[in-house]
């Protein structure tokens, strides 16, 4: 007797909470479905439930974005860095006013070469390679003629290498994307070239003169 009591107020109680709630819901619901029919009847439960907090779990924006990294990541070659190791490894602004090697920076006029410096002993061309080819489209012949990596490994351009891309605006692109990504524990300075032909036509001038 002492056990039956409470229940049945506990169920009297309940039966109160739900018969208030539920026509409420049931009214939306009839309502939608006259109009719409159960497709929305679905949509309605959906945003009861986003109501109570359920819906903040999925957020669709964010997987869209990746999805859209990894499609461009996917046109990429395998044997050359992907998108997210150069921006996993690479500096942000800050960090590399830290560094004296970034003050001053300039990136220079655009053009179809880069110059890269600031790079680690152990460096091979194939490491620029591994960088930098991602920038080329190797199924074309004109593209895989144009990519040339020179690096330098004694005397005084000891650590610094130009690479030649096949336009302006891939190596527009590769400077933006690798400048300041750590290479063997040192960020590497990305550059456009710079072009010594109008001081060679200066000089033919004054020559001429």
């Amino acid at each position: 007797d002492v056990f039956e009591q409470p229940q049945h107020v506990g169920h009297k109680k309940i039966e109160f909470h739900i018969t208030t709630d539920i026509p409420a819901v049931l009214q939306i619901n009839s309502e939608k479905e006259e109009k719409n029919g159960k497709r929305v009847y679905l949509y309605a439960t959906t945003e009861e439930i986003n109501n109570t907090g359920f819906g903040r779990i999925f957020p669709a924006p964010s997987s869209n974005d990746k999805m859209e990294t990894e499609e461009e990541d996917d046109e990429i070659p395998s044997e050359f860095i992907s998108r997210r190791d150069l921006e996993k490894n690479r500096l942000s602004r800050e960090e590399m006013e830290k560094f004296s090697v970034f003050k001053n920076y300039e990136p220079g006029d655009p053009n179809c070469r880069i110059y890269v410096k600031n790079l680690a002993k152990q460096v091979q061309e194939k490491d620029l390679k591994f960088i930098f080819g991602r920038y080329v489209d190797f199924q074309s012949e004109v593209e895989r003629n144009m990519f040339d990596i020179r690096l330098m490994k004694e005397g005084r351009m000891k650590g610094q290498a130009f690479i030649g891309l096949p336009n302006e605006k891939a190596a527009a692109k590769a400077l933006k994307e690798a400048n300041g990504y750590v290479l063997f524990e040192k960020p590497m300075v990305v550059q456009f070239a710079r072009s010594a032909r109008p001081k060679q036509d200066a000089n033919d001038g004054k020559r001429k003169k």
